[in-house]
This record gives structure tokens, C-alpha cells and sequence, in this order.
């Protein structure tokens, strides 16, 4: 029901805006109504469209060309394809100049025989449905780029997290199942081969949410340059230690992918393909939190403290991700300790799963 309301929401104020458009007026000395736009200021407004429709034409015909000689010097096809595309662009464009100077001509002829004032409504609404909704119903030709090399996504990844020291085993101290992390960025991947999309660097910018729960009612007490686990006095609900970071992670993704090719340009999917990726991230911490619920003469409390806990503010690791098309396993190894400068060192650990939203 929203997906239809919307629209017609928006139909029905550019029908609105259309009419206004059209009957805008303004008032004379006499306090009479006039137009407010008397046609022959209209009359050159179209004349020196006129001029523009030429030169944009020309500026569509001229991409077209460096396309075409683009395909050219690549191998994509031979001279005398080049030519026969180039006579039918040429031909085309020269055919568009015709028509689109044939409508204003026609328009020109309405307004000279026509009062000051008259306005062609189909005109008022196109341009108020642009402006309203964002569409061009008459959108400029414009040339795609021939070759992309580099696209963007959005990456969410989300899964289980834990944290392990020598001699330690995942599950030791920390709840496996209540532990977890949220990864959320946005990435870039280019290709790195100009005729092969068989490796890809993909490198962007993400925040990082790293969820401990430890086990046994424990939880972290910062004392000076120390940080350890021990026991609450009474007995714990929820025990929740959060760190967040700001990292920069780069990959080299190694997959098949399909060349698609069109008339004026060409891409690679890796949509239905396996892929594989392997590389690190680096970054910073920006936030450490520790959340405690449990009950004190009867009541229940609940504490959220944000201090630094000696969390280790520069962070990095290496991480890599088996998929196929948009969905993967993923998993992290942060190289630096959760805390630095203690006499044992843990190191956080993720395993989950990876969404590459194109």
C-alpha cells in the first residue's frame, strides 16, 4: 500500500504545481492581473535553447566517437566497424538535432500567434515532475563509460566473537554464544588487469563492534595501567564488554566473473560466482564500554561505564572471506591485543558471515 501511495502522492503535487505554473500572474499599476512572463521574453529564451541543443549534440556525438575509438585500440572490433559505427552516430545525432529543432520551431510558432501568456501546460508539468520526483522523463543521452574498472558496495558482516590467549581455548572465559560482532562499511573494488577480472583489490573504510560476555559473573576492573577479570559481589544478569573500532580493511579478491558486453561499453559480474578474499585491516579504537545488570537490595540496577579499560588504541589484523556472488564466511584475527601492556595478552577472534551489497 506504501509503494503505491507514494507515488501518487507525488503525481498529484505536480499536477498541483503544473497549474500554478501555468496560471502564475502578477499585478500592473492599475492593480490588474497581467502575465507574469510575456511571450516574447519566451520567444529568445527558446531561440538561445536553440543554440544549446546544437552544442550539446555535438559534446554527445563527440563521446560517442572517443567510445567507439576506445573499442578500437583495445581489439574490440575492427577499423571498418569503427567507421560504419561512427557514420551511424554522426547520423543519428545529426537526425536529433532535426527534430529537437523542429519542436521548437513549433513552439516558437504557438507563442507568435498566441496572446502574451500563453503557456503550453505539458511543458509546466514535465518540468514540475522532475523537480518534485527526481525523474526525467526526458533524460539527455549521455555516454556510459566504456570501461569501469572500479565499483562501490556496502558491507555488513555479523557473527560470533571471542577472544583467546596461549594455552586458551575459544570459550574458556567468554560465553561463545554471547559474544558476537557487527561489521558495517562501505567498500571500493578494482580491477586490477586491464583485460582480466580474475583479481580484484577491494578496500574501503568500516566500523567495527567486538562483543565480549565473560563467563562465571566475572567482569573487567581497570586498576592504574591494569586491566583483569574478576568476580562481581553478587550475581550478574548481563555481563556485556564492548570495544568499537574505525578501520580501513583491504583485501585481494581472487574469482571467476562474467564479462558482460553491450554496444557502447562492457563490465564484469561476479554475481553466481565464488570468490575469495584474503588481506587485514588497520585503524583505531573510538569507544570501550563495559554493561552490567544484576540486582542490589532487591532492586534491579543496571550500569553502563565508558572508560578506555586500557583498551589498545591502535588496532590490526588480517582477515579473509570464502563466498559466492553477494554472501560469504568471514573471519578477523586482530594481531594486537584486546589490552596492552599486561602480562597476558589476549587477541580477539571472529568468525561469521559476510554480505557484499552491490
Amino acid at each position: 500500500m506504501n509503494t503505491i501511495t507514494k507515488p501518487l502522492v507525488l503525481l498529484i503535487l505536480c499536477l498541483i504545481v503544473s497549474n500554478v505554473n501555468a496560471q502564475e500572474t502578477q499585478q500592473d499599476s492599475t492593480g490588474n492581473n497581467m502575465p507574469f512572463r510575456e511571450n516574447g521574453l519566451e520567444i529568445d529564451r527558446l531561440i538561445e535553447l536553440k543554440k544549446t541543443i546544437e552544442n550539446e549534440e555535438r559534446e554527445f556525438l563527440k563521446a560517442e566517437v572517443e567510445n567507439i575509438n576506445r573499442r578500437l585500440d583495445v581489439g574490440g572490433i575492427t577499423k571498418d566497424d569503427a567507421e560504419m559505427l561512427k557514420k551511424e552516430v554522426a547520423k543519428k545525432r545529426a537526425l536529433n538535432i532535426e527534430n529537437r529543432m523542429a519542436i521548437l520551431d513549433n513552439k516558437i510558432a504557438l507563442l507568435e500567434r498566441n496572446n502574451d501568456g500563453y503557456s503550453d501546460e505539458t511543458v509546466q508539468f514535465g518540468f514540475s515532475f522532475r523537480k518534485f520526483t527526481g525523474i526525467n522523463i526526458n533524460p539527455k543521452n549521455k555516454s556510459r563509460v566504456y570501461d569501469k574498472r572500479t565499483t562501490s558496495d556496502l558491507v555488513f558482516a555479523a557473527g560470533f566473537n571471542n577472544a583467546i590467549g596461549d594455552g586458551q581455548k575459544i570459550g574458556d572465559e567468554y560465553s561463545f554464544m554471547g559474544s558476537g560482532f557487527i561489521e558495517l562499511g562501505v567498500a571500493w573494488k578494482t580491477r586490477l588487469f586491464k583485460e582480466s577480472n580474475a583479481v580484484r583489490l577491494k578496500y574501503g573504510v568500516s566500523l567495527q563492534w567486538n562483543k565480549l560476555t565473560p563467563k562465571n559473573d566475572q567482569y573487567f576492573v581497570q586498576d592504574g595501567n591494569i586491566t583483569t577479570l574478576e568476580a562481581f559481589p553478587s550475581e550478574l544478569s548481563e555481563a556485556e564488554f564492548r570495544i568499537t573500532n574505525l578501520v580501513v580493511p583491504i583485501h585481494f579478491e581472487f574469482g571467476p566473473s562474467k564479462k558482460i558486453e553491450r554496444k557502447n561499453y562492457f563490465r564484469y559480474s561476479t554475481e553466481n560466482h565464488f570468490k575469495i578474499g584474503i588481506g587485514g585491516y588497520a585503524g583505531f579504537n573510538i569507544g570501550t564500554q563495559q554493561k552490567l545488570r544484576f540486582k542490589e537490595d532487591g532492586n534491579r540496577v543496571k550500569q553502563r561505564i565508558r572508560r578506555n579499560y586500557n583498551a589498545t588504541p591502535f588496532v590490526y589484523g588480517v582477515s579473509a572471506y570464502v563466498g559466492y556472488g553477494g554472501l560469504g564466511i568471514y573471519a578477523k584475527y586482530d594481531l594486537n591485543p584486546v589490552f596492552e601492556n599486561q602480562t597476558f595478552d589476549q587477541h580477539n577472534l571472529s568468525l561469521g558471515f559476510r554480505f557484499d551489497l552491490d
